[in-house]
């Protein structure tokens, strides 16, 4: 069932593109001209089982945002803080509209992740999961998912570990056209506030404490 609803994803992702093709055009153009060279953002992400996949969003940030973070005071380099300086003029209204997330569509295409499932996270941070953790990477990862219509950013990531584990344990296509129903209705709510996730903070600690 799993295989049959990855290539449904993988059909939807090329129609989806095909569709969004000038909205798609227009916002590369709108971040070249407005904020230079560099319209995507790569970053590597741990997809189904952990293996390493090269994520692509519409850049909303200016370039080495994550460096900059400890310059800027930030202590969560993944989060937000209010008025976050690092975030482009563009960039604020991609995020509040999700329009940053569009390009994840190719990932969708290429099978590294589907249209609903667990948010990739980045690898520094699942080198730290415990076990339990870890069963959000029993699926591959989604544009949205089951956390996201559940509070989005502004929950704490034991919270998103929970609801995480709920969904790979319901799984059923019947609950991936919910989320997604509900992810096109929660676009008019726009971005949620910024949420400090004290999670994050103690991640990356623990990383510079093993560097």
């Amino acid at each position: 069932m799993r295989t049959l609803w990855g290539l449904v994803n993988q059909l939807v992702a090329a129609v989806a593109l095909i569709l969004l093709s000038p909205v798609l055009l227009a916002v590369a153009l709108w971040i070249r001209l407005a904020d230079g060279p560099g319209v995507l953002f790569v970053q590597e992400r741990a997809g189904l089982g952990g293996r390493p996949f090269r994520m692509l969003k519409f850049r909303s940030m200016v370039h080495n945002s994550v460096a900059l973070s400890s310059t800027l005071g930030i202590h969560d380099p993944y989060g937000l803080v209010e008025n976050d300086p690092r975030i482009t003029r563009c960039g604020r209204f991609l995020r509040r509209t999700s329009l940053d997330e569009l390009p994840q569509l190719i990932n969708v295409l290429t099978g590294q992740m589907l249209l609903v499932g667990p948010r990739p996270d980045v690898l520094p941070q699942v080198a730290n999961y415990s076990a339990l953790d870890a069963r959000r990477l029993e699926v591959k990862p989604g544009i949205t998912g089951w956390a996201q219509v559940n509070g989005r950013d502004d929950i704490d990531w034991p919270q998103r570990f929970v609801l995480d584990r709920w969904y790979v344990d319901n799984w059923s296509p019947l609950l991936d056209l919910r989320i997604l129903a509900r992810t096109v209705a929660d676009l008019r709510r726009g971005e949620p506030p910024v949420h400090v996730d004290t999670l994050n903070i103690a991640r990356a600690e623990d990383v510079r404490r093993a560097a």
